[in-house]
């Protein structure tokens, strides 16, 4: 029996909201997932973040088929785009539209504002894109605001992070609808080689340290970065960028904040927890990210909470 799934499309929405969980969903069919996907939105036509026009669309459903699977994308310059009126249509027709006991509801970046604007956050625990936390806490006050999430689930509603968070928001619901191997198999179609669960920080430790512009810190960074599990030894990594080790680890400490050696354990933790959400034992996921034991895992993770 297929399940639909309707993707409604605020005015201003973003693009890449949209089409990333629009394509994972497109590509779970082709693997035989039982999705039948719908385009919806106030008009038969509009405008994503990009200025290009989107063309159609069908009207927003009278009456959801049981089980349907809403999804909504944010949008660029929400707090104007909210404001227009077929963004309150959207409001007022998920208020009296969606069932929590037979629809499911998810919404991506800032189109948890909607969802928090129908009532339909009321006291449950929600997300939405780090920059956009204070405006949600205002949208309802009841609502259990959880900061740096990438997404998050409280019964049939589930809100999201910005962007790319949609894809690993989209692989997920995929896997608990059509089934683990239907989302492994939509995941690796995509390059997506490591689905962030819920609890993942929206902040990637991939990007920490990296708010600088000295080449030979960046490219350090780059080779770390490539290959965490490996035992890279201060030499090594002066060698490449052609400084002394007492160099390095000065320009390193002064560019970008920390010294090599934290920095590589920080990524080896966060690849650790990668390998974990992907189904390995700690033992074997603390090995594959070049830990000599999920103790010393254990130990680093510590010490980051302790700091």
């Amino acid at each position: 029996m297929a399940l639909d799934v309707w993707f409604v499309l605020p005015p201003r929405f973003m693009l890449l909201d949209f089409a990333g969980p629009a394509e994972a969903f497109r590509i779970a069919t082709e693997f035989g997932a039982p999705f039948r996907l719908h385009y919806a939105a106030c008009d038969t036509a509009t405008q994503c973040s990009l200025g290009l026009p989107v063309g159609g669309l069908q009207p927003l459903p009278r009456q959801l088929p049981e089980g349907s699977l809403i999804l909504i994308p944010g949008a660029d310059c929400s707090a104007e785009a909210y404001a227009m009126p077929e963004a309150q249509q959207i409001v007022s027709w998920l208020s009296t539209g969606f069932q929590p006991q037979h629809h499911q509801l998810a919404t991506i970046c800032s189109a948890a504002l909607l969802a928090g604007m129908a009532g339909l956050l009321a006291q449950r625990q929600c997300t939405t894109h780090h920059s956009l936390i204070e405006r949600l806490r205002q949208t309802d006050n009841s609502a259990q605001v959880l900061e740096n999430r990438v997404f998050v689930q409280d019964g049939s509603v589930w809100t999201s992070a910005g962007i790319t968070a949609g894809i690993d928001l989209a692989l997920q619901l995929i896997s608990q609808l059509a089934g683990a191997a239907t989302a492994r198999d939509v995941a690796r179609e995509m390059v997506v080689y490591f689905r962030r669960a819920g609890q993942d920080a929206q902040l990637s430790p991939w990007l920490a340290h990296r708010n600088h512009l000295h080449p030979a810190v960046h490219k350090v960074q780059d080779l770390i970065a490539a290959r965490p599990e490996q035992d890279w030894s201060l030499s090594t990594l002066a060698d490449q960028v052609h400084v002394s080790v007492r160099h390095l680890s000065r320009l390193f400490r002064e560019h970008a904040g920390v010294s090599v050696h934290d920095y590589h354990l920080g990524l080896r933790a966060a690849l650790a927890g990668q390998w974990r959400a992907s189904g390995l034992s700690k033992e074997k996921a603390a090995l594959a990210a070049g830990f000599s034991s999920a103790r010393q895992w254990q130990r680093v993770q510590q010490a980051a909470s302790a700091s």
